[in-house]
């Protein structure tokens, strides 16, 4: 579905300018952004273009248009197996790992062959590895009520102390 609507509205994007990414000039690569926003919004639909946006938003350290981008192409096209692991591998990339866990298993699920099976194994047992290891950002879901009275309490107690001097 995404290549026939990325046929239906032609749009001329330049060559992809690097193979390393530590290669491409910020010019070349603001360049190549400019072409695929132009491209996205040519072809609203197409998850292809908008994971690869995603993509070059995340080279040129956007983290939040890429965010952005990559959550648009798998909610465009929900069963998209690239979309889905770029979108894991970036929640893996900021070190979200609970969420990157639960994205890179819908990827597995999505994996339509062995090379395909074998990427998002691959994200999995590395995000494992780092939660192992403890290199994860805390989710915030814990009540704050506790600590807030602890340091009611200090600050009541040194302002006691404070004034009775």
């Amino acid at each position: 579905m995404a290549t026939q609507l990325v046929q239906a509205v032609p749009v001329r994007l330049p060559p992809v300018p690097w193979r390393d990414p530590h290669t491409v000039s910020p010019a070349r690569l603001a360049e190549y952004i400019g072409a695929l926003e132009a491209a996205c919004a040519a072809n609203s639909r197409s998850a292809d273009l908008r994971t690869c946006l995603g993509l070059a938003y995340a080279m040129n350290y956007e983290a939040y248009k890429s965010m952005d981008a990559l959550e648009r192409a798998v909610e465009l096209e929900p069963d998209h197996f690239f979309a889905q692991l770029k979108y894991a591998e970036l929640h893996y990339r900021l070190r979200a790992l609970v969420c990157a866990e639960r994205e890179t298993l819908k990827a597995v699920e999505l994996a339509a062959d062995g090379w395909e099976l074998s990427l998002a194994r691959k994200q999995l047992q590395e995000i494992r590895k780092l939660m192992r290891e403890g290199t994860q950002k805390p989710e915030w879901t814990k009540p704050l009520a506790a600590p807030a009275w602890v340091l009611l309490a200090m600050v009541t107690i040194l302002c006691l102390a404070v004034y009775w001097k």
